[in-house]
Formats: structure tokens, sequence, C-alpha cells
């Protein structure tokens, strides 16, 4: 029998975890609630069950051999550890690795310095406190159920359908300004590679930044994919300009560098991490015009490229 990987949260990263699952072998099972989203599911070849059919649930948590948590936390706390939690201990399960998908949201605003993973957590929002909160349950019921639990902070996941590329072909891209505002983001397909790199190597209680290693302005980044594109850069905004939505601004509350130490030992033997060797390939694939010089003038370059390939 293939090896299986339950996801809970059929989303935008679900689909990517899937997707590696295949390459490596493995099957993946998404979760959702909506009816019309597992059928979109299914019909792309891959399985999805409602998590709150606890007699499925349960069946497939008894089959998996990894667990990944990508849906995000409530008022109540986190949705998958209110329903996995039960059917694993319904169903007598032990997968060998749990990995909660948290957001570099739990350390707060910086003012453009640098979190590293063992930092106090500082969430200065109700997402970010949220997300907190939910990583206590995964990393406090571990022990206690034998269960090897990994968290992973991520920044804003970029790919296909979700870059400045798409926006800017579409019209709907925004330059939003706010001078010394910077942070990381991350390909969906290397946070999926990330993750998978982990399952090879389960490491209980692990704390993993996974980010792409070059935080930059978003303005920067938007104006420069713009130019690359022969477009005219999108009309200048203020971040505090009431055009400007209320969930755009709380994105910009926040200003931090996220590190992600190069070694890995528990993951690939002293390699880069996954997210880093993958987005240095893509950065800097042949034809890349990066001008030498700065850091912030390579690092704009860099993000901005990984855009422009599609991907």
């Amino acid at each position: 029998m293939s090896r299986t990987v339950l996801v809970f949260g059929g989303g935008y990263l679900g689909e990517a975890i899937a997707r590696r699952a295949e390459t490596e072998g493995a099957r993946a099972v998404l979760t959702s609630r909506s009816a019309e989203r597992r059928q979109a599911l299914e019909a792309k070849g891959v399985a999805a069950l409602d998590p709150e059919d606890a007699e499925a649930l349960a069946r497939s948590a008894a089959e998996a051999h990894a667990i990944v948590i990508a849906a995000p936390p409530d008022a109540r706390g986190c949705p998958g550890a209110r329903v996995l939690l039960p059917a694993l201990a319904a169903a007598g399960a032990y997968p060998d690795w749990i990995g909660y998908v948290s957001s570099t949201a739990v350390y707060g605003d910086r003012a453009g310095g640098w979190v590293f993973e063992d930092d106090p957590l500082n969430a200065a929002s109700i997402q970010g406190a949220r997300r907190v909160r939910a990583e206590r349950e995964w990393l406090e019921a571990g022990p206690g159920l034998g269960l090897t639990i990994q968290i992973f902070r991520l920044p804003g996941i970029y790919g296909p359908g979700r870059s400045p590329v798409d926006r800017l072909r579409a019209g709907t891209a925004r330059l939003v300004r706010k001078p010394g505002q910077i942070f990381n983001r991350i390909h969906v397909d290397d946070a999926a590679s990330g993750l998978f790199a982990s399952m090879a190597r389960p490491r209980p209680g692990g704390l993993y930044n996974l980010a792409d290693d070059e935080p930059a302005p978003a303005d920067v980044v938007t104006e420069w994919t713009a130019r690359r594109m022969g477009l005219e850069p999108p009309p200048e905004t203020d971040w505090t300009d009431p055009s400007v939505s209320e969930t755009m601004r709380r994105f910009y509350l926040d200003s931090k560098r996220v590190s992600t130490p190069a070694p890995r030992p528990s993951w690939a033997g002293g390699r880069p991490s996954p997210a880093t060797a993958r987005g240095s390939r893509r950065y800097w694939r042949k034809g890349d015009p990066s001008p030498a010089g700065r850091r912030g003038t390579r690092a704009r370059s860099r993000v901005a490229a990984s855009f422009l390939r599609g991907g």
C-alpha cells in the first residue's frame, strides 16, 4: 500500500502538497467542508473528504503515515485539533509525522528587524494570537498522545494565480508604499517541499521558519516586476489611504525579516533548507538580469524573477 498524507485543509497549499505527494510516490487525502470544493479536488484526481464525517476522518487518520494541518485557526482554536485528535484516538492511530502550518504572524512586528525560530512570540494581531494558541494546542497534545508534532511558520504564500504578475496582468495590482516595511514570502511548491523534507526526518517539537531568505518591500517587488513585464507601475497609494482595505492595512502593520537557517541537519544532512535551495535555483537561472551591487537590488530582482517565471 502506498504511503498516505492526510491534509486537513484543501486549499491552495493543500493542493500543492497533493501534487508533491504524487511525485514522492505517496497518496494525498485533503479535507474540505465544501461539497463543491471536494468535487473540484476529485475532478483533479485528488481524494477529498468532509472533516465532519467522523468515520471517514478516522479511517483516513488510521491510514496516514503523515498529517498536515493547513487550515487557519478560528476563535475557538485549531479546527484541525478539534476533529483530528479525537479521530486519532478513536482509530488508535500513531502517524509517523504531524505538521502544523502556522504563520510568521506569531512573531509580531519587529520594525524591520530579524526574527529567529527560537525568538519569543509577540503576536500583534488577532490572527497571530490565534496561531500562537493553535501551536500550543498541538505541542501540548503531542507528548501525551505519543504523537510527533512539528510546527512550520510561513510568511505570505505565492505561486501560480497568486503573484504580482497575475495581479499586474489583471489590472488589480496596487503599489502600496509604507516606508521601512519589509517581509518575506514563500513559493507554494517550496512550502510543500519543506514539509516533505521534514517528513523524511521527523523531530518531535521541531519549530521551523519556511521562507524565501530574500525579504523585500512589497512595493519594490511590484514596481520591478511591472517594468520587467514592460508595463508602467500601478498608481502609487499610501498604506493609510481609505481605498486600502482593512485586511491589507493589517498586513502592513508588521515589518520583519524572517531568518531561515541554512543548515538543516535534522532534514537534509546539513544541506541548505529545501525552500532556500529551490528558491535560489529559481531566482538565479540563466537569463536572470540581476544587477550586481547592493543586496537590496539583488533581493528584489531575485524575488520578482521568480514571479516572472510563472510560478
